[in-house]
C-alpha cells in the first residue's frame, strides 16, 4: 500500500503498518528505549514511595502530599511509558502532561521550601531531578515524533 493510494479508512492500518515497518532502527530503537526510561523511573518511584507511606524512616522530614502525589504519578508514569511504547504521539502527550504537572508541583513545593515549610532539601532535589526525567523524555518524544512522518 501506497501512501498516495490510501484514500479511505480502511487503507489505514496497511498504511501504519508500512511506515512502522520502514522507519529506521535507531528511531525504533530510541521510543522503546524512552518508554523502558519512564516504565523503570515510574517503578522505581513506586517502590520507594510506597517503602515510605508504609513506615520506612528515609531520614528527613517527609511532605506527606508531595510523597502521595510522588507515588501516585509513578503509577502514572509506567502507564505513560507503556503508552509511548505503542505510540509516540500519545505517549508524547502523556509526558508533557506530567512535565507540566510536574513543574507546577516543583514550583509549589519550592514556595513552601523557601518560607520555611514543612519541606526537606532532599524532597526539592528529588523533585527537580523527576522533572529534569521527564523533560529529557518528553524531548526526546518530541524529537522522535519529527523524525518520524506519520503515525495514527
Amino acid at each position: 500500500m501506497f501512501p498516495a493510494f490510501a484514500r479511505n479508512s480502511s487503507d489505514k492500518p496497511a498504511l501504519e503498518w508500512e511506515v512502522k515497518l520502514n522507519r529506521p532502527a535507531y528511531l525504533n530503537i530510541s521510543q522503546k528505549t524512552l518508554s523502558l526510561l519512564a516504565i523503570v523511573f515510574g517503578a522505581i518511584t513506586i517502590f520507594a514511595g510506597s517503602r515510605v507511606l508504609t513506615g520506612a524512616n528515609p531520614g528527613y522530614v517527609v511532605f506527606m502530599p508531595l510523597l502521595v502525589y510522588n507515588t501516585v504519578m509513578g503509577f502514572v508514569y509506567v502507564g505513560v511509558g507503556a503508552i509511548s511504547w505503542r505510540n509516540l504521539n500519545l505517549g508524547r502527550n502523556g509526558a508533557f502532561a506530567i512535565l507540566l504537572l510536574n513543574l507546577i508541583v516543583l514550583g509549589a513545593i519550592g514556595v513552601v521550601y523557601a518560607s520555611g515549610g514543612e519541606v526537606a532539601i532532599d524532597s526539592l532535589r528529588a523533585m527537580i531531578l523527576r522533572t529534569g526525567v521527564w523533560l529529557v523524555i518528553f524531548c526526546g518524544l518530541w524529537w522522535l515524533r519529527r523524525k518520524i512522518p506519520c503515525q495514527f
